[in-house]
């Protein structure tokens, strides 16, 4: 047993790509027993960067060596008999079995919720789709972007109503998978008193509508759809990025008292109106103070500002590079990167592990597993088999 909150649990893990995977890595990292139950030839995963030389070790991408940390890896043909049986004496001693395959995919398979609660009535299942499982879209294929572009964000996000961009960072499936994560939690806690399990149907764009939050209530409220305004606010001012003489930094002012320490900072007459003491004087002449603040700060660099705004206690930021962002003492200090490594041992470095708890707090992080490398250990670990039965299974292609 480890030192987790979630040691002792047992996850089935049948995704791919990135939703589904970033789900199970979380649930990995948290302590439980993850088994990645893939197909002979791999999950497509596997294949991804796995050729680039720049963003690979040793035939293994970047993708598959953060999304699999912590897991194991076992080889089954869940479309033969013999292959859906062993999967389900799998799921007669798991707690969860999480898919993110297309609409349909899990009933054709015998692995959705119906079929799996006859075998146990305390597993738990999690799809995670694009659209859910019911509706007059459901059968709709999805990925990241068509999620940010249905869901809203993506409206709301660019320079200008002209100019909408998704987000940098792929928030239509990592959401899907961080929403699976609560749902799957919840479900668990529910089963200790219920005694039963449930299915947690998670849909990427019911994702993105969630994270709209307040806008959404704003819309409904004014009527007025919102369109893209850069990196500046709807209500606070100056609140946006400025250039300095080597990059850019993030000011924001949020209060009227950190107007009047910023006006000590940078020392500028023609921000010292009256006027511009509250909110509503300032945004009403927002273009002439960001544009005035900029000239200022565009003479000195980002060390020397930000040293200044932070002794005065302005919310303030370097706009990091990841090379900059991944080194930050911080960062560093809270254990947010960690050695990772392929199958061989081979080292690099990952995103840690954001959630710290004060007493189930070790955290540890072992390499992607190579394709079935724990098929042997599962299937005569967990299920009793014997060295000549998953020869038998082995040479019959059930399992590899």
């Amino acid at each position: 047993m480890t030192n987790k909150p979630l040691s002792g649990t047992r996850i089935l893990d049948l995704t791919h790509m990135l939703s589904g995977p970033y789900c199970g890595m979380i649930l990995a990292d948290l302590g439980a027993e993850t088994i990645k139950v893939e197909p002979l030839k791999g999950e497509g995963t596997r294949k991804l960067l796995a050729t680039d030389p720049e963003n690979s070790i040793n035939g293994m991408g970047a993708y598959f060596i953060t999304l699999n940390r912590n897991k194991q890896s076992v080889c089954i043909d869940l479309k033969t008999a013999k292959g859906l049986e062993l999967f389900y004496d799998l799921v007669k001693i798991s707690d969860v079995v999480i898919n993110n395959f297309g609409a349909g995919v899990p009933t054709r398979l015998k692995i959705d919720h119906a079929h799996l609660k006859e075998v146990n009535p305390r597993i738990i299942s999690c799809s995670i789709t694009g659209f859910g499982n019911d509706g007059p879209g459901f059968k709709r294929p999805a990925f990241d972007q068509v999620a940010q572009a249905m869901g809203g964000g993506m409206s709301i996000t660019g320079a200008n109503a002209d100019q909408q961009v998704r987000a940098g960072i792929p928030i239509g499936d990592l959401g899907g998978g961080m929403f699976a994560v609560m749902g799957i939690q919840a479900a668990l806690l529910e089963r200790e008193k219920s005694g039963e399990g449930q299915d947690v149907d998670i849909s990427m764009l019911d994702c993105q509508i969630s994270l709209l939050n307040y806008m959404a209530t704003m819309h409904f409220i004014s009527g007025k759809d919102p369109y893209p305004i850069g990196n500046s606010h709807f209500v606070h001012v100056p609140y946006n990025t400025f250039s300095t003489s080597d990059g850019q930094i993030v000011i924001a002012v949020i209060t009227d008292n950190f107007w009047q320490n910023l006006k000590q900072v940078v020392q500028i007459d023609g921000l010292d109106k009256p006027e511009y003491d509250t909110q509503p004087g300032r945004f009403k002449d927002q273009h002439f103070i960001n544009a005035t603040l900029n000239e200022t700060l565009s003479t000195q660099s980002s060390s020397h500002w930000l040293a200044l705004l932070e002794a005065a206690r302005i919310p303030c930021a370097p706009v990091n590079k990841f090379s900059q962002a991944l080194s930050d003492p911080q960062v560093l200090h809270r254990n947010m990167v960690v050695e990772l490594s392929d199958p061989q041992g081979h080292k690099t470095k990952g995103p840690g592990n954001p959630i710290k708890f004060s007493r189930s707090n070790e955290e540890s992080f072992s390499a992607a597993p190579a394709l079935g490398e724990h098929t042997n250990k599962v299937l005569h670990d967990l299920l009793g088999m014997s060295s000549e039965d998953v020869a038998i299974l082995r040479a019959a292609e059930v399992v590899s």
